[in-house]
């Protein structure tokens, strides 16, 4: 009997309950965020606090309102309260609490919050500025984390409340915020500069409003840069039309060129000039269109390019391939208007072509 007593084996252990960490949700946070506990142990801790059942200390609000707490859950919560709170008695000897700048409202609720982590929605959003300074200074990053989610949101931050809500974060450290609100001021800067926040920041902190100001010099450099490469992207193209148009008139290409040339290989044959076959078709449409350069748009751009092509090209003799080249030469002369705007296009397609050095601008597209 003893050695089949020996012989059984240990039954397993009663199971445990485990209670799996809910994660706070990026756009509705809600009181069960960051909870390590069932329900029911939060609710007792929130009822703890609205009894005050026990409590042996008092918080003053701005208004003049007292809340009755316990000054042991205070001190576990945040290290800045337990310091003030061993400072701080009032004429009976009691733990003494005084939270000044901030009305009743926000302070219940940051109680509240110290007991239970429990917070109502549409109470957080309309005292979430209040709370997120209490977070901070007395150092419950808890709830400085759901205060930052709420100012997160779409549409909390607008141009009247984003300098407040910059000053703000980037006093309590606030990061994620503080880049929110200096985008925002960025890209809206003609319309929040005349705002009253912004000219309470300017008497209140003149090295942030330096800061904000080269954000947005910064961001007019690269916008004029951006326009700058679209502008010379274009000439390029322009460039690069007017290549396909010479080498059409002059060597020919797979399956259009001069009488006395021989086209280049079949129609699978591939052109090294990326815009021939564009070129190629305003050159039949131009042939075959009834209306020409009166009215049809496809013609004028196509006798703009023969205009701009006669403006670039340095042969003055009569030998340049490209057809009306040296009469439109002569008639841009008569007409000084006409000179003058080819001129200048052309100095612009030449100078984006240049910039290139001996690189090839058929290379820019390729970036």
């Amino acid at each position: 009997m003893s050695s089949t007593k020996m012989n059984i084996p240990k039954p397993p252990p009663l199971p445990r309950v485990t209670y799996q960490r809910l994660q706070a949700s990026k756009t509705k946070p809600s009181s069960s965020s960051s909870r390590l506990v069932p329900k029911e142990t939060v609710a007792t801790w929130d009822k703890v606090f609205r009894d005050g059942t026990g409590g042996d200390t008092n918080v003053q609000t701005e208004d003049n309102y007292y809340l009755l707490a316990h000054s042991s859950i205070l001190s576990a919560a945040s290290p800045v309260i337990a310091n003030l709170l061993n400072q701080s008695r009032d004429k009976n000897g009691k733990p003494y609490l005084k939270i000044s700048g901030v009305p009743y409202q926000p302070v219940h609720m940051f109680l509240r919050f110290l007991y239970s982590s429990c917070y109502e929605e549409d109470e957080m959003k309309e005292c979430v500025i209040p709370l997120l300074f209490l977070s901070h200074i007395y150092s419950i990053p808890s709830l400085k984390r759901v205060c930052v989610d709420v100012l997160d949101q779409e549409g909390y931050i607008n141009k009247e409340n984003v300098v407040d809500v910059l000053l703000l974060a980037r006093a309590c450290d606030a990061v994620r915020i503080c880049f929110r609100c200096i985008s925002m001021v960025v890209k809206d800067f003609e319309s929040i500069s005349p705002t009253e926040g912004w000219k309470e920041m300017i008497r209140s902190d003149p090295l942030l409003e330096q800061e904000v100001e080269a954000a947005v010099e910064a961001q007019k450099e690269r916008q004029e840069r951006r326009v700058k490469l679209v502008e010379k992207k274009t000439y390029l193209e322009l460039y690069e039309t007017l290549e396909s148009l010479v080498h059409i008139y002059r060597e020919g290409c797979v399956t259009i060129g001069p009488r006395d040339k021989e086209l280049r290989g079949g129609s699978e044959t591939v052109c090294e000039f990326r815009f021939c076959k564009g070129v190629e078709g305003a050159l039949r449409h131009f042939l075959g269109c009834k209306s020409r350069a009166s009215s049809c748009s496809r013609c004028k751009r196509l006798w703009q390019l023969f205009q701009l092509h006669a403006c670039i090209c340095d042969d003055d003799s009569d030998s340049c391939e490209v057809p009306l080249c040296r009469s439109l030469k002569e008639k841009m002369k008569i007409s000084k208007r006409d000179e003058s705007k080819g001129r200048l296009l052309a100095e612009k397609v030449m100078a984006a072509k240049n910039s290139l050095g001996p690189f090839s601008a058929r290379l820019f597209a390729l970036v």
